[in-house]
């Protein structure tokens, strides 16, 4: 990760991404302004490790992080995965209710964008309830997030979940054609390689996707949504 110096001149940026501006008084932005600095991290670095690392909240310019947690059998689990224009509050989670469990933060891609210090975040939220109230709605809704996954993972077949997870992904990308290997589907999924690979080949089979290494077509999406509904 490589910090800049602090950037006030990134206000435009605040206006459009914290609804909570607007409700800041003038030394309150002044904090945020000097508290932040321009990060860039490679794809693969981790903003949070599962230690009691305290990170800050960081508004995603460029790239995709994704927040996992890893089961006693050591399998990785995707929480949830955070784009182009998103916030990410969970890097700042020593200042809200704790966890009961670790999570991990990663970058999936190359990522850049602000990150607003913990330090300088933990005094706002102390003196703007407008702050703090968006901080903890945010995490709510993250919350809300991870316990989707888990009622995935416990009351859906895995069918259903890799059609919901290609026509989740075509929507988020705004693409139909998916640039993703099985391995990494299996990753996000908490699933294994070898049971995507055999869903992928019927799926397949039955003309739905057409696939390739690193590449996946969706060609029937009408079908897979009667599949992820099932």
């Amino acid at each position: 990760m490589s910090d800049n110096m602090s950037i006030p001149q990134s206000t435009d940026l605040f206006v459009r991404s914290l609804p909570f501006w607007e409700h800041l008084e003038s030394e309150q932005k002044h904090l945020i302004s000097i508290g932040s600095t321009t990060v860039d991290y490679k794809k693969g670095e981790k903003l949070v490790d599962g230690s009691d690392r305290c990170v800050g909240l960081l508004l995603i310019k460029r790239g995709e992080l994704r927040t996992y947690t890893i089961s006693e059998d050591g399998r990785s689990i995707t929480l949830f995965r955070l784009r182009n224009g998103d916030i990410c509050i969970m890097a700042a989670w020593c200042l809200l209710p704790p966890l009961q469990f670790p999570i991990y933060i990663e970058a999936d891609t190359d990522v850049s964008g602000i990150l607003i210090h913990a330090g300088a975040l933990g005094k706002l939220i102390e003196k703007n309830i407008y702050a703090k109230e968006f901080c903890y709605e945010t995490e709510a809704r993250r919350l809300s997030d991870m316990l989707w996954v888990m009622q995935q993972m416990i009351f859906l077949s895995t069918d259903q979940r890799l059609a919901r997870f290609l026509l989740e992904e075509s929507k988020a990308t705004g693409s139909d054609e998916l640039h993703l290997t099985h391995e990494r589907i299996a990753t996000y999924m908490g699933s294994a390689r070898e049971v995507v690979s055999r869903l992928m080949k019927y799926f397949s089979k039955e003309g739905m996707v057409r696939g390739s290494r690193g590449r996946i077509v969706l060609l029937d999406k009408k079908r897979l949504s009667q599949i992820a509904a099932q």
